[in-house]
């Protein structure tokens, strides 16, 4: 059933070349392969992957869409600054971020903007 298979996540862009740009120039990352002409396909650890396809829908969710976990995250948020990445402060019932950093229970976290408005995150468990 599906709790064996691999999981990959979908986000959407709008521009599939702004895309490309921000995810190699800002993240580090380069595609590993592509389903067809508009989407990219970008392999990370343990199997995992996700694509992104182009479609006007990009940037719609108010949500977290994705996410790394890290075992440092405040290394992984300064390189991610030093190439441009911005991350966003929250302050809603239950998530208040303190210079772009959430702290719980469960660890830290910290989110930021796509250059297609996709929302994601990079976290460290406790």
């Amino acid at each position: 059933m599906l709790k064996d298979r691999t999981v990959m996540a979908v986000l959407a862009a709008k521009d599939i070349n702004r895309a490309k740009d921000f995810y190699r120039d800002k993240l580090g990352l380069e595609p590993s392969d592509s389903m067809e002409e508009d989407s990219l396909i970008y392999t990370g650890g343990n199997g995992t992957s996700f694509l992104i396809y182009q479609t006007e829908n990009a940037g719609s969710a108010k949500n977290t869409q994705m996410g790394w976990e890290t075992d440092n995250l405040e290394s992984e948020m300064e390189e991610l600054k030093g190439r441009g990445v911005v991350f966003e402060d929250y302050d809603f019932p239950g998530l208040k971020t303190e210079n772009g950093v959430a702290t719980n229970d469960w660890g830290k976290a910290a989110w930021f903007l796509d250059s297609e408005g996709n929302i994601l995150n990079i976290s460290q468990r406790t």
